[in-house]
Order: structure tokens, then C-alpha cells, then sequence
């Protein structure tokens, strides 16, 4: 509603009053819906985000059958309360969701998203400058431009990340490809792995993955690994838990050793070497992410080692 054309105070109240309950039963609950679905590590429910806004939307509806603020201070202490806990719930839950990435995917690009946690901190924080200022009406319109900002911004990240479920797997494991038959009394405790599978995965992975180089496939996932070689995606990442790593260590580690080789080749028959195409050549769709996994794995940058002398 254009409040600058209102005249009476009244009306203006009344039009204040209404935007704020239709926000609260819409726009800020659509935002943390969206949030919680970009988390594709689990099926979160959805049900306690209606739970969250229940008092907030009673206290609106509150001040607009008394025609009054005088509920307006609770809604926002509890608001911010509310902020608070979101924010503590929203990094718990991104670190957990980017260890499941690191575990299920080979390829990161457009998965993370840690810049909408960015934005979504900016956005209370603006929420609680508006909270705390009592001023004239130019602070609503800065908060409607930056919730349109940052729903448009959203709505760009819903359709850019990848969809990431993964079909629910039964705990059962699934017999390794040239695994020797074993005694039916061998126990697997704590879903450990058994010891037969995890002699038979490591010689399967260099037999199927690492000599046929499908590591050069930038969106290799976990779960396809694990059915190429006859084992399920528990007991592979198992084995990675096992080794010290990760399934994207595993892939971006072997990236980058094709990588190197591909430098060395390209230096020895003294051709024009461009780090960029060779990383991509390598498998990785990112520079950025191999300019990051490469230093991670060799402690310098590359324009460093490509600096060091050819035999290093």
C-alpha cells in the first residue's frame, strides 16, 4: 500500500497493521522454507516453521483487532529471539550439510550455500535496526526493497543448485564386484565394514575409476561410484572414512595428479602451458575450486609450484 498517499493516521496505522501480519504469514515464513529445502542433506519438516511464526502472527493479529502497537514490542523481542535461534540452527546445519556434500560429490559448484546464509545475516540485521529505530516511514520501504532483493535472490539460487536427493538406500550392502564368498556368521557391528569389502574396494576403485580416468567426469557422485563397482554408498563412504578422507578429496586428489601430469607433458614437448585449460581438462568446471583444492593438497598456489623447478 502506498502509505505516502494515505492522509489520516489512522489509515496509515491500518495499512502498517495489515502488511505486517500478510508478511508474517507469508513472505518471512516463504523465506526460511526456501532456506531449509536448499539443505538437501535430509527431509527437514516443515511443520515447526509454522510453530515459529504462531505467536508472531497471534501478535499481529492482535494489534490489528485493537487497532493499537501496543503488542508491537513483544512481537519484536520475540522475533529476534526467533532470528537468533534461526542463525544457531542455520550454521549447525550448514556444516553438517557441507560435510555431506564433501562426502556424496565430486563437483561442489553450485551446491554451497553459504551465500545465502550471508544474506539471510544481513537481512536481521537490517531487521534489527528497523526493530530497534523508532523513525519515519523511510525505513519500511528500505526493508521492502531489501526483502524484494533478497527473495529475487533466493528464487535465483532455487534455480541454479542442482537437485541433490539422493534415492533412500536400505543399510544392506550390496555384494563387491569380484568379492570372494564369505561365511554367513561374519557380523558387520556398527556399520563398520566388513573386512572382505574393504580389501576388495580399494583395488575396485583403481580398476574402475582410476585407470578408465572416470574422475575427469565433473559430476561424478558417490552413489554412482558405489554402483559401478558393486558396493552400496554407505560402505564406500565408509571407506573413505576409513583412508582419512572424503569422497571429494578422493576425486579432486586424483584431478589433480592428472593435472600435474598433463603440465609435465605439456612442459616437456615445450608447448604454451595455461593452468586454467589444464584444470579443466582435469575434470574440474571451477578454476576457483581447483586453485583451492590444489593448494590444500600441495601447500602452495599454483602459480608457485608452477614457478619451482620441473622435477618438483
Amino acid at each position: 500500500m502506498p502509505i505516502f498517499f494515505l492522509s489520516s493516521s489512522e489509515d496509515i496505522m491500518l495499512c502498517d497493521l495489515i502488511g505486517g501480519l500478510l508478511d508474517s504469514m507469508t513472505v518471512f515464513p516463504l523465506m526460511i522454507v526456501v532456506l531449509f529445502t536448499m539443505l538437501q542433506d535430509r527431509r527437514r519438516p516443515m511443520w515447526p516453521i509454522a510453530v515459529m511464526f504462531a505467536p508472531i502472527v497471534v501478535g499481529n493479529v492482535f494489534n490489528f483487532t485493537t487497532r493499537s502497537y501496543d503488542f508491537l514490542p513483544i512481537v519484536y523481542i520475540y522475533a529476534l529471539l526467533m532470528c537468533m535461534g534461526l542463525i544457531i540452527y542455520m550454521v549447525r546445519a550448514l556444516r553438517r550439510y557441507g560435510r555431506w556434500l564433501r562426502d556424496n560429490f565430486a563437483d561442489l559448484e553450485h551446491k554451497e550455500v553459504w551465500q545465502s546464509f550471508v544474506v539471510l545475516a544481513i537481512i536481521l540485521l537490517v531487521f534489527v535496526v528497523y526493530a530497534l529505530t523508532n523513525e519515519n516511514q523511510i525505513f519500511i520501504y528500505v526493508m521492502l526493497v531489501i526483502s524484494a532483493v533478497f527473495i529475487c535472490y533466493l528464487l535465483w539460487r532455487v534455480e541454479t543448485i542442482s537437485d541433490l536427493s539422493i534415492p533412500i538406500q536400505t543399510d544392506e550392502a550390496i555384494p563387491v564386484v569380484g568379492a570372494e564368498e564369505t561365511d554367513t556368521t561374519e557380523k558387520v557391528e556398527d556399520n563398520a565394514l566388513p573386512l572382505t569389502m574393504r580389501n576388495n574396494i580399494g583395488p575396485l576403485l583403481k580398476q574402475y575409476c582410476e585407470e578408465p580416468q572416470l574422475y575427469l567426469q565433473y559430476d561424478l557422485t558417490l552413489s554412482q561410484l558405489a554402483n559401478l563397482i558393486g558396493t552400496n554408498r554407505l560402505y564406500l563412504s565408509q571407506h573413505f572414512s576409513s583412508q582419512g578422507m572424503t569422497y571429494n578429496a578422493y576425486i579432486n586428489g586424483l584431478r589433480i595428479q592428472h593435472f600435474i601430469r598433463l603440465y609435465h607433458e605439456a612442459a616437456a614437448t615445450h608447448q604454451p602451458v595455461r593452468a586454467q585449460q589444464l584444470a579443466y581438462q582435469s575434470g574440474f568446471r571451477s578454476y576457483n575450486t581447483f586453485s583451492v583444492a590444489f593448494k590444500k593438497m600441495k601447500g602452495m598456489t599454483v602459480t608457485e609450484w608452477t614457478r619451482r623447478p620441473i622435477s618438483t
